[in-house]
């Protein structure tokens, strides 16, 4: 189960993996601007970048299976850089079957820094997938947002 680095011709399947995975977590009015997606991922200034998980099928056709859009971070206190990974889906017919942990690897060669994310209170299965992989919750931090254009 192959992953690589996202390009333009994906830019479909990102955002119906991220509608999928809005739906499924209960936000069910969310759709995405194809044109906006490419630009933001593979215009002259890109603002994050994918990785995409794919399967195989009996028949050896391979498919989108799953998908991590993730942006690059410099954390000033180590100045080692790092992946926030902004959003992790597989879709359900293809988990258990190692697709996320295949992807949160790719990701962890990619940095000697580290991979971080944020994740919903009481999702319970994200909790378990990251524990089973060794991640823990950042003691000592709360998440803050501030959206200029709200002033």
């Amino acid at each position: 189960m192959p992953v690589r680095d996202a390009t333009p011709d994906d830019v479909e399947d990102i955002c119906l993996l991220i509608e999928e995975h809005a739906r499924y977590e209960g936000k069910d009015d969310l759709v995405l601007d194809r044109g906006d997606m490419a630009k933001h991922l593979f215009g002259p200034e890109p603002k994050a970048w994918v990785v995409m998980a794919e399967a195989e099928l009996g028949t050896g056709e391979r498919v989108t299976a799953g998908m991590a859009l993730c942006a690059w971070t410099l954390p000033s206190w180590d100045a080692t850089p790092g992946v926030f990974l902004d959003d992790l889906f597989v879709k359900p017919e293809f988990r258990r079957y190692g697709l996320g942990r295949e992807v949160m690897a790719e990701l962890g060669r990619r940095t000697g820094g580290r991979v971080e994310w944020d994740m919903q209170v009481g999702n319970a299965k994200a909790e378990a997938f990251y524990a089973s992989l060794g991640g823990t919750p950042v003691e000592g931090w709360v998440k803050y947002r501030w959206r200029p254009a709200d002033e």
